[in-house]
């Protein structure tokens, strides 16, 4: 069993440090199907985070909780520095 170092706090401090950046949202909306778009993460709460999309026209929940990070339901990307290079989170 492969065992990951990821915990609520450690994402609460990581998400808090993206606030204000530009980041990639990847959303698992199951059965394979998958969402991706580019957002600024705006806001930073106790239980949730908020996302801004770039595309107002995006009808999709833009609040996620940081359990949804630890099982594997959104995915945040922040954007490649050079090509091929992104961090996951």
């Amino acid at each position: 069993m492969i065992k990951v170092n990821l915990t609520i706090n450690s994402i609460k401090e990581t998400i808090r440090n993206l606030s204000g950046k530009n980041v990639s949202v990847k959303l698992n909306l199951g059965r394979n199907k998958f969402v991706t778009f580019p957002a600024v993460v705006n806001g930073v709460y106790p239980s949730l985070f908020t996302v801004s999309p770039y595309d107002k026209n995006f009808l999709g929940k833009t609040a996620y909780s940081y359990s949804e990070i630890l099982c594997g339901r959104v995915k945040i990307t922040l954007p490649e520095k050079r090509a091929g290079q992104s961090e996951d989170i």
